[in-house]
């Protein structure tokens, strides 16, 4: 079971905006290179994605649908990979301080993909959810550093540049 965990510098909130968007997927999952929606509401229990996975000429088509969900906390996805079978995908936000912590949990759940697993499976697994982490850490916290641009402490409760500012 490859389990992998990272602290990403924005709020749990933050974390889970980018989760809960459907069209950000293939911006922070390894492997996908264009999604669509195909049923329900993301991240609604039974919503789905399709998704394209691009192996040199190869193209192959799958779908990864949503099978629990916590608002703001927890997203379970099932990732349909074809011959090789699904695997299930839990991903936990946790507040820790003003940041977030988020879990990853991967494991087959039906199919030859089960009775492949295995210690290098495994490495490979745990390289993919750290890069995988890497580029969830790096959407969410660019967006929360847009959020705090030009904003410093005197300018907290200001309802946006003064007019006329950004002008060249």
């Amino acid at each position: 079971m490859a389990v992998r965990h990272r602290l990403i510098q924005a709020s749990p909130q933050a974390v889970w905006e980018v989760l809960a968007d459907g069209n950000q997927y293939v911006e922070w999952v390894v492997g996908p290179s264009a999604v669509s929606p195909t049923r329900g509401q993301w991240p609604q229990v039974g919503a789905a994605i399709a998704y394209e996975v691009c192996l040199g000429p190869v193209r192959l088509s799958n779908e990864t649908v949503v099978r629990h969900c916590v608002e703001g906390s927890e997203l379970e996805l099932e990732a349909h990979a074809g011959s090789l079978g699904t695997a299930r995908i839990a991903i936990e936000l946790r507040p820790w301080g003003e940041n977030c912590l988020v879990i990853v949990d991967e494991h087959p759940l039906r199919g030859a993909g089960g009775l492949l697993h295995n210690a290098g499976v495994e490495v490979l697994i745990q390289l993919r959810h750290r890069a995988m982490l890497a580029r969830l850490a790096k959407l969410c916290e660019a967006e929360a550093d847009g959020d705090r641009c030009g904003r410093g402490p005197a300018q907290e409760g200001a309802a946006g540049p003064a007019p006329g500012a950004g002008r060249a």
